[in-house]
């Protein structure tokens, strides 16, 4: 835990930002996976003053931080975050329509931002509608399903450097590969995301939409909490395919499970803790590689 001399600093500057904070926040109230102990701090930042002066201070006194997007691609250690907890809001919840082009805040949900550009009859973000996460998380992790990702609609990226300043990347200097983007290596902060979009047909764009948005619910196990897909996929295959392959559907650890509706998720079938997930998750890459040869590589990220 964070010391009482450092708590009571980090609260004195708090209560001068925009922003409104939380002591012992049981993180498993903001994680898709509904697993993990209390973050010393959980804070909602309002603006990039507010945020460039935590984080600054946080550098400055030797304090880790964490940029929490919609908690879908995370796994929380059952003791707790040592650290504070950051997440976007007030003006990271902003979006901007002009023409073919949305400039969206970091905190907006990606279904949110689907959404308005079904609105404004703007296609290429359909592939996005339905995952669980927010414009972030999904630019820094380079988000994609059914074909399409990130890296074929952004434009560009304005960030906060550990320096305390506001810089843009345009598209040519992202770095966009699989599920990796030039902040998986930096540690900047994404603020705002800018879309290149095209104008199209509403109807068709809906049908789309809707279309993945079936696929979603038809194939996968959403009506239990768990982070989505939780190995990256391995070159020339797929992990799900190789996790069913080696009969490795049902297999339960404590209150954890492979998913018997898509073998590339694991579930919280019954208040799992970390342990429960992260054991299941070794037993998979060991059976699937001795089995196979694949060594799947974890997508999920894990948090201590």
């Amino acid at each position: 835990m964070l010391s009482v001399d450092k708590t009571e600093n980090l609260i004195n500057i708090l209560k001068t930002l925009s922003a409104e904070y939380i002591e012992n926040e049981p993180m498993k109230n903001h994680t898709t996976f509904k697993i993990g102990g209390n973050a010393d701090i959980f804070v909602k930042v309002f603006d990039k003053k507010s945020l460039s002066l935590l984080v600054s201070y946080c550098i400055e006194n030797d304090i880790d931080y964490f940029i929490l997007g919609k908690g879908s691609n995370i796994l929380v250690s059952d003791d707790g975050l040592s650290k504070v907890v950051i997440t976007l809001d007030g003006e990271f919840k902003n979006i901007e329509v002009n023409g073919e082009t949305i400039k969206c805040g970091a905190g907006v949900a990606l279904s949110k931002l689907c959404t308005v550009a079904l609105d404004n009859s703007l296609s290429g973000l359909e592939f996005a509608y339905g995952i669980p996460g927010s414009v972030g998380g999904a630019t820094f992790m380079n988000a994609g399903a059914y074909g399409g990702e990130f890296k074929d609609v952004v434009s560009s990226v304005t960030c906060l450097a550990k320096d305390g300043k506001i810089k843009t990347y345009e598209k040519g200097e992202l770095d966009f590969s699989y599920r990796h983007s030039v902040f998986s290596d930096t540690g900047e902060i994404v603020l705002y995301t800018t879309f290149s979009l095209k104008k199209g047909e509403k109807e068709s764009i809906k049908s789309q939409m809707d279309d993945y948005m079936f696929r979603r619910t038809s194939k996968q196990p959403l009506d239990f909490p768990s982070a989505g897909s939780v190995f990256k996929r391995p070159q020339g295959n797929f992990a799900g395919t190789l996790i069913e392959k080696c009969g490795l559907k049902g297999t339960r650890v404590g209150g954890a499970e492979v998913s018997q509706k898509h073998a590339g998720f694991i579930i919280n079938a019954d208040n799992a803790t970390c342990k429960d997930v992260e054991e299941l998750i070794k037993l998979v890459q060991k059976k699937v590689e001795e089995e196979t040869g694949y060594f799947l590589e974890r997508e999920i990220i894990f948090l201590k």
